[in-house]
């Protein structure tokens, strides 16, 4: 089994990248959590490496040897344990992780259903098996930092913080405030003032 691959960046699809190692090249597919970190890299750049979760897709008669990957441990220790739930494979689960794992395992802990349905192919019930298998067991993950959101340029932390110690006062939980500023900035990276953010994070609770 392949548990890692380290190669040159040769080219980036919608949802995987082609690795070229050594003159031989492999298509890994990509969750778009972590695309959304690996758009700062170029093609041709040197070499990265990537954890890789490596099983076998089932057509017909045949095995066909599939790798899905991940920038480190943890965030590849999530996606298995998010693919324990009934129903949610491997394919499913790099279509659903569309937002930061942290964000995501946040949800999962807080029992959030209407946040987990509006991930790509998670409808009500899936969310509640979700919640059902995995609340309480995702607390490590709650603490993992969204790479790309922290380098976002033009979001100075202070406003960040005055936008969470607003919320904070509105009566929200602060690793709840948390994530509706990260997921508000994702949306409108844009922002630049802490009025701004609560703007933008009043649109997305209308969503």
């Amino acid at each position: 089994m392949i548990s890692e691959i380290n190669g040159r960046l040769k080219q980036k699809k919608d949802s995987s990248v082609i690795l070229d190692v050594n003159g031989i090249c492999y298509e890994v597919m990509i969750p778009p959590a972590v695309m959304k970190n690996l758009n700062t890299v170029s093609a041709d750049a040197t070499a990265i490496n990537l954890k890789i979760y490596h099983y076998y897709q089932m057509d017909q008669s045949k095995a066909i040897p599939v790798l899905v990957g991940f920038l480190n441990d943890i965030e590849r220790d999530f996606f298995e344990q998010f693919i324990t739930v009934s129903g949610v494979g491997p394919k499913a689960a790099c279509r659903a992780l569309s937002l930061s794992f942290q964000v995501i395992a946040e949800a999962i802990d807080k029992g959030d259903i209407a946040f987990l349905k509006t991930l790509p192919g998670i409808g009500e019930q899936k969310a509640r098996e979700i919640i059902a298998k995995l609340q309480g067991k995702v607390g490590k993950y709650c603490l993992m930092k969204d790479r790309a959101s922290r380098d976002l340029p033009g979001i100075k932390e202070d406003i960040k913080e005055e936008a969470l110690n607003v919320l904070v006062q509105l009566q929200y939980k602060k690793n709840e405030a948390g994530a509706m500023i990260e997921k508000a900035i994702r949306r409108n990276p844009k922002v630049s003032s802490c009025e701004e953010i609560l703007n933008e994070v009043y649109k997305g609770s209308k969503i």
